[in-house]
Order: C-alpha cells, then sequence, then structure tokens
C-alpha cells in the first residue's frame, strides 16, 4: 500500500522530493500547497500531482495520510504541530525545529494524537554512512574511541538568492549544516550524554553577493563560528565545529578513529561516495565503495522508510526521538558557550538498524 503525501511549502527543496517520489513506491505525492498559490500550481504542474490546496485545505483533507513540511526552518514547529493536531503523520526538513522546546512538544502532541513524526537529514541512509556503520559493526577499526567532524565554508551569502534567514537567531553553520554531521555522528555512535561548546560572531555584517540584492548588508545576530565537544554513552568522544567564517580548509569531513584503526567519510550531505578504512599498521588508506552512484541524490529515501514503517508498525530510521537527540545537541553546544559550562542532555535515542544489505555493498 502506497502512503497519501501532501507537500506544505513548494521552495528549492521539494524539486528533488516530488523527482525523487517515482523511485520509492512506499509513498504517493498527491497535492501541494504553499502560502503562494503560485508556487504549489507551479510544482503541481511540473510534477503531474493531482491536487493543489491551500494550506488548510491539505491539513484537514481525508485523503492525506503524510504532511510533507518542507517550509521555511522558522515554520517547521508551527506547521508540523497543526498536521499531528489534526491526525496527520509528519515528516519534516531538517531541523525537527528551531528550539529544543518546540521540539519536544512536536514529539508529545504526536505520540498524544497517536501518529508518526520523521524528520530529515535522511543522507544518513545513503550507501556511505550505511557502509561505515557496517564496518563498525563488524569490528573492521575495534571499539570507537573518538570522531571529529568539520563543516568549513565561508557562508551562502555570495550566491544565496535571500541568505539574510541564515544569520538570524536559529540559523548559522551548526542549524544549517550541523543535522547532517550530528546525525551521521548518532547514527554511527549513538546517543550523546555531554557537551561542551565555544561560539562566536566572526564578522557581525555579511554583504550579499547575488546580483539582485548586490551590496545589500544583513546584520548577524546568530554565531557563525561553532565548536563543540560530545560525549557519547558508549564512550567516545567527538569534536564539531561548523563555520561560516573559513575561507579555506583541508579538514576531513568525518572521521571515526577506533582502537585498531580509522574510517574517512565523505560529505555527509551526500549519499553514496566512497569510504576509506586504514586499519592500525597498514601503509595506504583503502578506498571502499557502496552500491549507488556517487551522484546520487535519494532525498526521500527517509520518507519511504517510515511510510514502510507506519505499515509495519515498527520505528523508521529517520525518527522523531532522533531529530529531537539531534536537535538539542545543536541548542546544547550554543548554551554551553553562552554559560561557560557543560551542557547535560536531556534527550536520548536509540542508535537506527542498518539497512538492508544491498545498500551496503561494497
Amino acid at each position: 500500500m502506497s502512503l497519501k503525501v501532501g507537500i506544505i511549502g513548494c521552495g528549492n527543496i521539494s524539486g528533488i522530493y516530488l523527482e525523487n517520489s517515482r523511485k520509492f513506491p512506499q509513498f504517493d505525492i498527491i497535492a501541494c500547497a504553499d502560502l503562494d498559490h503560485t508556487k504549489a500550481k507551479a510544482a503541481a504542474e511540473k510534477y503531474s500531482v493531482q491536487h493543489v490546496y491551500t494550506v488548510e485545505e491539505i491539513l484537514h483533507s481525508p485523503e492525506i495520510d503524510i504532511i510533507l513540511n518542507l517550509t521555511v526552518p522558522h515554520a517547521h514547529a508551527e506547521v508540523s504541530l497543526k498536521a499531528v493536531e489534526q491526525k496527520k503523520h509528519v515528516y519534516t526538513e531538517k531541523p525537527l525545529a528551531v528550539t529544543f522546546e518546540d521540539g519536544k512538544k512536536i514529539v508529545e502532541t504526536a505520540k498524544q494524537n497517536g501518529v508518526v513524526v520523521g524528520s530529515a537529514p535522511d543522507t544518513f541512509l545513503g550507501g556511505s554512512i550505511q557502509l561505515a556503520g557496517k564496518l563498525i559493526e563488524e569490528g573492521a577499526i575495534g571499539k570507537p574511541v573518538g570522531a571529529t567532524s568539520f563543516m568549513m565554508s565561508r557562508g551562502p551569502e555570495s550566491w544565496h538568492p535571500n541568505p539574510d534567514f541564515f544569520y538570524q537567531v536559529g540559523g548559522g553553520p551548526m542549524f544549517d549544516m550541523g543535522p547532517y554531521y550530528i546525525t551521521a555522528l548518532v547514527s554511527l555512535l549513538g546517543p550523546v550524554n555531554r557537551i561542551a561548546g565555544s561560539t562566536r560572531i566572526s564578522f557581525p555584517e555579511r554583504v550579499i553577493g547575488n546580483p539582485e540584492r548586490a551590496g545589500e548588508k544583513i546584520l548577524v545576530r546568530t554565531p557563525t563560528h561553532v565548536t563543540g565537544i560530545l560525549d557519547f554513552n558508549a564512550g567516545a568522544t567527538a569534536t564539531i565545529t561548523t563555520s561560516f567564517d573559513v575561507s579555506a580548509a583541508r579538514t576531513p569531513f568525518i572521521e571515526i578513529y577506533g582502537e585498531n584503526g580509522t574510517i574517512s567519510l565523505p560529505d555527509p550531505n551526500n549519499f553514496n561516495q566512497p569510504v576509506l578504512l586504514k586499519k592500525h599498521g597498514d601503509g595506504d588508506w583503502e578506498e571502499l565503495h557502496c552500491t549507488g552512484d556517487g551522484h546520487d541524490n535519494l532525498r526521500g529515501i527517509g520518507l519511504a522508510d517510515m511510510a514502510s514503517s507506519i505499515e509495519a508498525g515498527s520505528t523508521p530510521r529517520a525518527n522523531s526521538n532522533m531529530a529531537l537527540h539531534v536537535l538539542e545537541i545543536m541548542q546544547g553546544i550554543h548554551h554551553s558557550s553562552d554559560r561557560s559550562s557543560h551542557y547535560v542532555m536531556e534527550s536520548t535515542c536509540d542508535k537506527p538498524p542498518l539497512l538492508n544489505e544491498e545498500y551496503v555493498k561494497q
């Protein structure tokens, strides 16, 4: 059975979900809605979607099983709460919300109404991270003892048409790109129990480079260079840095350090790129390939897994508990820096099971 999906938010990210819906028989996108009705209509026409609704109509439609929430981050909580209150399942783009308190409200309301919430990113379900998980489970590097992760850039204002929200509260490099890195770490190493953080605003103003708004200035209201130290329940410690203040870097994306070796992972915003493995005593890195093309964009696989889980009565891999945990980690890094003390985690989650063997074939 294919569950019926309605999209709220028909901006740039909606295109890949609509395109990829043809790859996943577990769900069928039958309706689009957006505050800008012309965007919803254009998306429906381009991808042959059956219905164009207002936001209120799609939330109340008896045909819709799952709301796919593709609104801007500050609207995630409001839209998801309205959907679960209408007893709709929800799959939302990252992050789950922009505050931990709002994230908890979504999870608690969904439980009260007997519906399921899932959340991007689902890139951890791609071949790269699944292969790394398989290697760790097989003991290829022994017990993990540490990890590092880096997202280093100069920020999106040079190219993004409307970059203002990246520099407001709830934005910044951690809330924008951190979900990819932290979700990958949690999926490989399990939940976090304690955090230390250090953050700063390096440049108080940003200048837009997009030709249509060239020269306009953005007042920065959120940290743009963010570093955290994460202590995992299982014993490993990881360092994460996300930055909009770096012109160039040669840091790895993610590395997992074990007792007997190291796994070096590609950009966790991608799905099926090669993984590097070097065991203790080896002279060279071994390049391991997973199934699928390195250019694959499989966004929607998390929604497909959630739809299958709803039918089976099981927990989806990209589930609300992990999304809430990732959200608290991001907020906790900022709180630790603000308070000059460790942040102790309130939430936890289970490490999601690996996908089937065909997704992690070497």
